[in-house]
């Protein structure tokens, strides 16, 4: 460079060859002392500097396993691998962001149940405008908030509920009302489109006009904010996902929200089993669950009742230690279950019957038809409740013995992961016929009662509780404490004890008490222990609500809820409950109307339709989940089928899970932004109505479908109805897991994709056809 210089200077013409020379010496020493100036600036720079590159290179691992390779490079995340016990690497969890990317993060927020994240093109034009986008980003936050304050006090949402109930929320949930655009109250003339999209009054049902919210809470509060923030949430290139297999721990048989090992190695305490709570990643992973070695179609119901495969759920620690009892036992390939239980050793049916002869009141499958099991095992006394035309939802936490829920899932037995720890579970209050607990290790008579408390909330009024366990029978100094505690508490909270009786051929014995339909037992007693909740406490809050010991009043009121019994089985199914005569309908009509309309719709579409056009073959599908059920009319249609249905009741959208156990059917809250508490490979059909469209504008959408393809089995079937720009997004990213898209249908902006799923894993084609086979 200083020869040039020179050249560029000595060209010049002077007229003193002295001041010539003068200015070039100048200029030399200038120049050189530039040079030496710029060389001690640069040199430290390429001493200590660290590329990118070099720092992703030490988290890999992590990076590669929660984000596919567009969305590493696209967000500056990076995350660090607690290398401790092997046990509790969960490297899916451990997203730890670094102090020298966070300065790179500048153009992420974080809104709690989500994210929003710049596409390139965004960051591109954030640069171009040299800090004009700092302001700008500034000025919409603000617009957003105004219009997120304008929105919650024009719309009560469902999570108002629990939010009421739970001061601790930081509202950062939402809720919009998923506006469909639809127009089918034309005439096809294809007899497929007048089957799945119906004319006239049924096809109204889509509609879910504005004015429809009035009357409907939502289990959370909706954030406008949170929405546009994620609007581009799902912005990248949608013809390449990068879907790679999660690398952690539980392998197989792996639970986001309840192998978060980083969240959990936090807790404080366990005294309150806190450790089998839900603990969901801050982000929900994207990666596809392996399937386990060996691993065969399920064998179909009701031979699924009585064995397994062993390769589907490969664990043999409960067919030891419960092996005696009848629980489950090693039969070669197979796991089989002869029925019995703790406390039914000599069969489950026996065990029914014993409860039914006790007290016949209690009526299986007239009186009683929606029961609750506490600490289920295998299930199988839900397992053969089906043969007294009775729904029993049985629960139990993870791995308090190895596996239980995951055999009574793939038994085809409605059962969930839920643990009576901290919070309410996930169901309405009034909802349940009857609540069984057989030897369930639950201590009910500590702390007040507050976990029995919880079963009174969830039990309806006039509904039985019924308990099998050693203290009823047993005379131990141990058990005649826990029988005297417990005879104390429910005194106090006014359940009738209805009768104990023995059963000689198990040799245990059973107290059913009933929980009162009115409050004059309440009002009488000399002290209010437990207290009765205050009367802003909802008892339908129930999603992340803290438990509380004190008990909701009963509702006299014949015009509201609970006061009076449902119709017997089977008329309740198809009858609208008297008290929604007041109430107007999630689709703006009077809801008697609305349900009507909804259950006519369903019946059309599932009889003319999903059960002859859709080529799915019903004999293969026994566990079912619809996940935005509404007032349930599509299990409902399927009620004569042999299977059952999980109705899921998005916590954003309508409070209408009441109405389903009404009907005789269950269901859960959820948040589909996250992970839902149950093993991989549950379901042999998903069924999602116009859901999509109303996530994508809080969720991200991958996450999402990595969920689906956790929990829907191979081969099965996944049914989506929604516009057709949310149908054609979802159709990328299954055809990208190389799904078998089926079926597609269509009519004016409206669609309906069905959707099989593959074998098809990163690394396991090896084994596809083997287990086809």
């Amino acid at each position: 460079m200083a020869m040039g210089k020179y050249s560029r200077v000595d060209g010049k013409k002077s007229s003193s060859y002295g001041l010539t020379i003068t200015i070039v010496l100048l200029l030399s020493l200038c120049l050189v002392g530039a040079w030496m100036f710029m060389s001690s600036w640069s040199a430290p720079t390429d001493s200590v500097g660290y590329s990118s590159s070099d720092t992703a290179k030490d988290v890999e691992p992590v990076t590669k396993n929660d984000l596919s390779k567009e969305e590493a490079d696209r967000d500056p995340k990076n995350f660090s691998d607690e290398k401790k016990e092997e046990n509790e690497a969960v490297t899916e969890n451990n997203h730890v962001k670094s102090d020298s990317e966070n300065s790179a993060e500048g153009n992420q927020v974080d809104e709690g149940s989500g994210e929003k994240t710049e596409t390139v093109e965004e960051k591109k034009e954030s640069e171009d405008s040299n800090g004009d986008g700092d302001g700008e980003k500034e000025k919409n936050v603000k617009e957003v908030e105004s219009e997120s304050d304008e929105a919650k006090q024009k719309e009560k949402t469902q999570l108002e509920e629990s939010t009421e109930e739970n001061k601790s929320e930081d509202g950062n949930g939402n809720e919009e009302k998923s506006e469909e655009n639809a127009s089918e109250t034309e005439e096809s003339t294809e007899k497929s489109n007048k089957d799945v999209f119906p004319a006239g009054d049924q096809a109204e049902i889509t509609k879910e006009s504005s004015t429809g919210d009035g009357a409907w809470s939502t289990q959370l509060v909706e954030s406008q904010n949170e929405k546009k923030a994620q609007q581009s949430s799902i912005s990248k290139d949608q013809s390449s996902y990068g879907w790679k297999t999660c690398n952690v721990t539980a392998g197989p048989d792996y639970i986001p929200c309840l192998d978060n090992w980083q969240a959990i190695k936090k807790l404080h305490t366990t005294m309150h089993y806190e450790h089998r709570e839900r603990h969901c990643p801050e982000e929900t992973p994207h990666c596809l669950v392996s399937l386990p070695d060996g691993y065969k179609r399920s064998i179909k119901w009701p031979k699924s009742r009585e064995k397994i495969w062993y390769n589907n759920v490969p664990h043999t620690k409960l067919a030891e230690i419960k092996g005696h009892q009848n629980w489950v036992k090693m039969s070669g390939e197979h796991l089989t279950f002869p029925g019995g239980g703790t406390q039914f050793k000599n069969g489950a049916l026996h065990y029914i019957d014993f409860i039914q002869q006790s007290h016949p009141a209690i009526a299986w499958g007239n009186r009683t038809r929606v029961i609750l099991d506490v600490g289920c095992g295998v299930a199988s006394f839900g397992g053969y409740l089906f043969e007294r035309d009775v729904l029993a939802l049985s629960f139990a936490p993870k791995d308090e013995h190895e596996a239980q829920v995951q055999f009574a899932l793939e038994r085809g037995i409605p059962a969930m992961l839920n643990v009576m720890g901290t919070k309410r579970l996930p169901f309405p209050g009034s909802v349940f016929d009857l609540i069984h607990c057989a030897r369930c290790r639950v201590p009910w008579h500590i702390e007040g009662g507050k976990l029995l408390l919880e079963l009174n909330r969830a039990l309806r009024p006039g509904g039985f509780f019924v308990w099998s366990a050693t203290p009823v029978y047993r005379k131990n100094e141990e058990d005649s404490g826990i029988w005297k505690a417990m005879s104390k508490l429910t005194k106090a909270m006014c359940w009738k004890l209805v009768t104990i009786k023995k059963d000689k051929l198990n040799e245990v014995g059973a107290a059913i008490y009933q929980k009162p339909t009115s409050n004059k037992c309440y009002n009488k007693r000399p002290q209010n222990d437990p207290p009765l909740c205050k009367d802003s406490d909802d008892q339908n809050a129930a999603w992340n609500v803290p438990l509380e010991a004190c008990m909701h009043k009963v509702t006299e009121d014949s015009s509201k809820r609970g006061a009076v019994w449902p119709n017997m089985w089977p008329e309740r199914v198809e009858t609208a409950p008297e008290w929604l005569d007041s109430q107007e309908g999630v689709y703006g009509k009077p809801a008697p109307e609305d349900f009507t309309a909804d259950q006519e719709k369903w019946k059309t579409i599932v009889s003319k339709s999903y059960l002859t056009d859709m080529g799915i073959d019903w004999s293969n599908v026994r566990n079912v989940m619809d996940m935005r059920a509404v007032y349930g009319g599509f299990a409902a249609a399927l009620k004569d089928l042999k299977l059952w249905v999980m109705n899921v009741v998005p916590v954003d959208a309508p409070d209408t899970l009441p109405i389903i156990y009404e009907r005789g059917l269950f269901g859960i809250y959820h948040d589909w932004c996250e992970s839902f508490n149950t093993y991989p490979r549950t379901y042999d059909l998903l069924h999602a109505d116009h859901l999509f469209s109303t996530l994508r504008k809080r969720c991200n959408l991958v996450s999402v479908m990595a969920e689906i393809d956790r929990i829907l089995r191979p081969q099965g079937t996944f049914i989506i109805r929604d516009d057709m720009e949310t149908l054609g997004e979802v159709e990328k990213m299954v055809k990208s897991m190389k799904w078998n898209v089926k079926m597609t249908q269509s009519k004016d902006n409206e669609g309906l994709l069905s959707i099989q799923k593959s074998w098809w894993r990163p690394a396991e084609t090896e084994t596809i056809k083997s287990a086809i086979a």
